[in-house]
């Protein structure tokens, strides 16, 4: 099963839902001291949990543009597999491929990081007015 960002007809893959949940597990725990949501809702409750409405695309864009200074300044060691239990390790423990550098760019697929695939869907979520929600693909 996988999971991604959904605007519209255009779909943003992002991998396993476990893999999802680290990347925003990691944001959370290094940007929001308060707890989960508490300094980005719209990307931490509205888009998380239900949907992110288009209008708010462009604050939410300015979020991430955010998020990314704070985790390119952290290393690749301190990523967060589940906020739930941040003594969770990924399955590949701390073996990190060398061209991941900061939390930053840990989490990607297919060569895209998250981050940019998050972008590029509040962008089209602006630009065609039309909400981001997380959606699974298949079983």
């Amino acid at each position: 099963m996988a999971v991604g960002f959904s605007v519209d007809i255009f779909f943003y893959e992002a991998g396993h839902p476990d893999f999802l949940h680290s990347f925003f597990s990691t944001i959370s725990y290094h940007t929001e001291p308060e707890g989960w949501g508490t300094k980005y809702p719209l990307l931490m409750q509205d888009l998380y949990f239900k949907k992110l409405n288009w209008k708010d695309a462009p604050e939410a864009l300015r979020n991430v543009e955010e998020i990314r200074g704070v985790l390119n300044k952290l290393s690749p060691s301190e990523v967060v597999w589940d906020i739930e239990n941040v003594s969770k390790q990924p399955p590949w423990k701390d073996k990190i491929p060398n061209k991941i550098t900061s939390l930053a760019n840990y989490h990607m697929i297919q060569g895209t990081i998250f981050l940019d695939l998050l972008k590029h869907a509040l962008e089209k979520s602006a630009e065609y007015k039309v909400d981001v929600i997380i959606e699974k693909l298949g079983r």
